[in-house]
């Protein structure tokens, strides 16, 4: 537990000192970091439950929970979108439509990749974005 309270430590101390610089630790990494100290922490939790220090052990099981799921998190929540505008060509590439696409044509091109790009189907909010963003481009063209 002791070297769990000094790695703790060492690492706010380096944070501190390296917030007036770019910060070197960097959305990758932290995920990484985050995963790395929940193993840390379920580790803790059994090795304190099994010397019979229940309390202590469901707080490190606990901690190590919510620090599994923070390294889990892909999107910041309120993140702007971008603010870059999307070339109409850029948009055909991206739903795989020709110039003279009609309105029908974009929405079934839309569609058929929405489906195997959902972030429920295993796809990411990212290349969900994109699709929409292709979407609206062309429709509002």
């Amino acid at each position: 537990m002791l070297y769990l309270l000094l790695g703790g430590a060492a690492l706010v101390l380096y944070l501190w000192a390296s917030k007036r610089r770019v910060p070197i630790i960097k959305r990758r990494e932290w995920r990484v970091l985050t995963a790395a100290l929940a193993v840390a922490c379920f580790t803790a939790a059994v090795f304190v439950s099994v010397r019979g220090g229940w309390g202590a052990g469901i707080v490190l099981a606990v901690a190590g929970l919510g620090l599994a799921s923070s390294a889990r998190k892909t999107a910041m929540p309120g993140a702007a979108p971008p603010t870059e505008a999307m070339s109409l060509d850029e948009a055909r590439r991206i739903l795989g439509v020709e110039a003279a696409a009609s309105r029908k044509d974009v929405q079934e091109a839309y569609t058929r990749l929405m489906r195997a790009v959902h972030p429920d189907k295993g796809g990411t909010a990212g290349l969900a974005a994109q699709l929409n963003a292709a979407r609206d481009r062309l429709l509002k063209r």
